[in-house]
């Protein structure tokens, strides 16, 4: 199981090295910081914690499905999940698509709390390790919506 779960690490960490690239770029530009932000923005520092401790958790719930389903229909549940998380950022502060990453990121947000409702009856009290990223995701599909009313 701790082979699974560093393997699933080293891959989500990837994942969020490959969107902050874009991050890095984004945040500090005039675009970003002249944009109409929500209220309830939270303060940079907590992105970091946040997405940390969220493919901590993510990592570890995968590792154990993975060992209870071990299948196609995983690798494509997950390939999907993966691809929704990195193509975001680029999306939102390369592009600017304000819209379809709002897409992309309620998207996501939906797939996650199906991957919990799918997988229940297997991974019981392991779906907890999902809460996070569905806490985080529903914030940060607020945070999207603002900005594309508002600006």
């Amino acid at each position: 199981m701790v082979l699974r779960i560093i393997i699933f690490l080293l891959i989500n960490f990837t994942g969020l090295f490959l969107g902050g690239l874009f991050t890095q770029e984004g945040i500090p530009s005039d675009w970003y910081q002249n944009l109409n932000k929500a209220p309830w923005t939270p303060p940079g520092w907590l992105f970091g914690f946040a997405w940390t401790t969220i493919m901590i958790c993510f990592s570890i719930f995968l590792s154990v499905l993975w060992k209870k389903i071990a299948s196609i229909h995983f690798i494509y549940l997950y390939s999907t999940l993966f691809i929704l998380n990195v193509i975001w950022n680029p999306l939102f502060f390369y592009f600017k698509w304000v819209f379809i990453a709002l897409i992309v990121i309620a998207f996501l947000t939906y797939m996650i709390g199906f991957t919990a409702n799918k997988y229940k009856s297997e991974m019981r009290y392991y779906n907890l390790l999902l809460l996070p990223y569905f806490i985080w995701l529903i914030i940060a599909t607020s945070l999207n919506t603002y900005i594309l009313i508002y600006n």
